[in-house]
């Protein structure tokens, strides 16, 4: 098969000839039809997460096609079409997979990352990690909702039930669709960009934020809570000042820069700090139940999997409006 792999992070992806690769108990082999590109791509191939399993093929929002079954596999037939997460795999009896936060395992195998992922003509996953896809979406537009999609909701989520008022930044892959989710449950969304980046702004008003502005300045409104998508450190006590008495702040990237200090009257009357981490198998059953009600479009930008890189260097210069998607031919 072909596949692109990362031989050293900081080094460009290889466009090369792998085995076909074989599954093993529990496990199904798929002919990946898309591969979402996702900002923790850019992480693992910086050498930011340091845990990469060298040689690498990356890509952890995977569509496609089931082609065997390995031993011992249920709920899942030939021709089935299938989503892989980045949660790719847990240990199933530590204190964290038994007290139901699976997404906090003490040793998980991650897609894409310590697991060869998507950005391949072919590969293999744990069936029991692996989720149906509505048939409202086409492979092209599934494919974000793979991790974009489902750690935006898990962030989401994180949210009191009586948040009206709520900021996002960074206006990339998974706030295009908590944006979505948000307005479908009546939340007031504030939408902020790198300064300047007035076309991220308009995209926002156009899938339903009530104001647009630069992440630099403060919303016109204080907010009951804000999500955090870019990897700005210096984005959270920016957050901070612009969150009401008792609201939160959710970091939900996987990796962000140091955090500045701040004064401590920012973090006053009881505001609050926190990340997410991972997802679990019941974020993506609740999330995909969920658009089956509601309407949730994916703003995507196809990419041949022989042009990962280019892919890759868009999503960097932020060449791109919602997600970069690798097609498999």
């Amino acid at each position: 098969m072909k596949a692109c792999v990362l031989h050293s992070t900081g080094q460009p992806l290889v466009y090369q000839d792998l085995p076909d690769p074989l599954p093993g108990p529990g496990q199904i082999l798929l002919k990946v039809k898309t591969c979402g590109v996702c900002r923790t791509d850019l992480h693992i191939l910086d050498g930011e997460l340091t845990h990469a399993s060298l040689p690498l093929v990356p890509g952890h929002e995977i569509i496609g096609l089931v082609e065997a079954l390995g031993r011992d596999v249920s709920g899942f037939n030939i021709g089935d079409r299938v989503g892989v997460p980045w949660l790719g795999s847990t240990c199933g009896v530590c204190r964290f997979c038994t007290s139901g936060r699976e997404n906090l395992c003490e040793h998980p195998g991650f897609t894409g990352y310590t697991l060869n992922g998507g950005y391949a003509e072919k590969t293999v996953a744990d069936a029991r990690f692996c989720f149906h896809i509505p048939p409202s979406y086409t492979d092209l537009h599934a494919a974000p909702l793979m991790c974009a999609g489902l750690i935006g909701f898990r962030s989401y989520r994180m949210l009191d039930k009586g948040v009206k008022k709520l900021g996002l930044y960074g206006f990339g892959a998974a706030a295009h669709i908590t944006a979505q989710v948000a307005a479908a449950g009546g939340q007031q969304v504030y939408a902020f960009t790198r300064p300047g980046d007035l076309e991220s702004m308009d995209f926002a008003r156009h899938l339903g934020a009530v104001w647009a502005g630069p992440s630099d300045q403060p919303p016109p409104v204080l907010l009951d809570a804000a999500i955090i998508y870019a990897p700005i450190g210096a984005l959270v006590p920016i957050a901070l000042k612009a969150v009401d008495k008792g609201g939160v702040v959710v970091c939900a990237g996987i990796h962000m820069s140091d955090i500045p200090s701040f004064p401590y009257v920012d973090l006053w009357e009881e505001r609050v700090i926190r990340s997410v981490a991972n997802l679990t198998r019941q974020d993506g059953q609740t999330f995909f139940a969920l658009l089956e009600k509601i309407k949730v479009v994916t703003e995507v930008t196809p990419y041949p999997l022989v042009e990962a890189n280019r892919a890759i260097s868009d999503l960097r210069l932020g060449n791109l409006q919602g997600a970069a998607v690798l097609v498999v031919a």
